[in-house]
């Protein structure tokens, strides 16, 4: 959680600081008696149900899946960029306009977006009704966003671009916060100090799903693709939601919606899986009867059809 304070999330009039929204995600969740394992999922099995999850201390099965390991920014590693305290990221460093741009620490203020695609475009333009002035800098000479986003900020008088440049270095203090930055020149390798209160990191996100290579489908970028209006993958039984199959909107109001929309799928998909009976067969929810070999099905009407996949 890289944003301190949260202003756009329903029900909290005066906005929340986005760690005291997680824990009260975590307790309402621990009311419902949500068991929580802090563990990093190190490699997953999804060819078969139940589903096999390995962590470096256990082994876990699992007859549904939701992911909603989310998608990080991509950063550039350059000084002051880490959070703090370790330098500005949440005291001037951002790198989700929407969530913090209309925060109070960057109205009326003078602030750089660094990027030349389309997220960096929508940063910017985004910015301009709340900053005094928008800089963007780009290690080029020209833009590699959409010709009609390229179009939208080249209008927008309180953008002024700053081509060929580079950031090195976000500088501050810890009580002021973001001071300036120090930009390079590309071609000549000069370097100088930019004053501003801010900066967003705006070269894109990339989406948490290494770990689903080669099992799940997914877009170019690396985006879990869910069905239509569900959140169901490619493989039954397993779910997306949140950022980690959204490219568009990003937003804690819309992860949380998908995240309801994955609780309902799974458990209308727990609900429809047979349950086996002490003699060996299996009865859907429906009332058919899946017999021990798991060959025939047997359905409430009394009509025998087979189980065998069609050839």
């Amino acid at each position: 959680m890289i944003t301190t304070d949260v202003e756009n999330y329903p029900g909290f009039a005066k906005g929340i600081e986005g760690p005291e929204l997680m824990l009260q995600f975590r307790q309402q969740a621990e009311r419902f008696g949500t068991e929580f394992l802090e563990e990093w999922i190190t490699r997953v099995d999804l060819q078969s149900r139940p589903f096999t999850l390995h962590t470096e201390n256990r082994v876990v099965k699992a007859d549904t899946l939701i992911i909603a390991s989310g998608a990080s920014a991509k950063w550039l590693g350059v000084p002051g960029e880490a959070k703090t305290p370790k330098g500005f990221g949440g005291n001037g460093v951002s790198a989700c306009a929407t969530c913090d741009g209309p925060l109070p620490a960057f109205r009326n203020k003078r602030l750089v977006v660094v990027g030349g695609g389309d997220t960096a475009m929508e940063e910017a333009t985004f910015l301009t009704r709340y900053a005094s002035r928008v800089y963007v800098a780009h290690r080029r000479d020209k833009l590699r966003a959409s010709k009609i986003m390229q179009e939208k900020a080249l209008k927008n008088e309180k953008i002024e671009f700053l081509w060929n440049t580079e950031l090195a270095e976000i500088l501050g203090t810890h009580e002021q916060g973001v001071t300036g930055v120090r930009l390079r020149d590309t071609n000549s390798g000069a370097e100088k100090n930019f004053d501003c209160e801010g900066v967003f990191i705006a070269i894109g996100h990339k989406p948490n799903t290494e770990l689903f290579k080669g099992q799940l489908d997914m877009d170019a970028v690396g985006y879990l693709q869910t069905n239509g209006h569900s959140t169901a993958t490619n493989i039954p039984g397993v779910f997306a939601c949140g950022d980690v199959q959204d490219s568009v909107y990003r937003q804690a109001v819309t992860a949380a919606g998908t995240g309801c929309m994955s609780a309902i799928d799974a458990e209308r998909f727990l609900d429809h899986l047979p349950v086996e009976m002490p003699s060996g067969e299996e009865v859907t929810i429906e009332g058919e009867h899946i017999t021990k070999d798991r060959k025939l099905i047997i359905e409430p009407g009394g009509e025998v059809v087979s189980n065998e996949p069609v050839s």
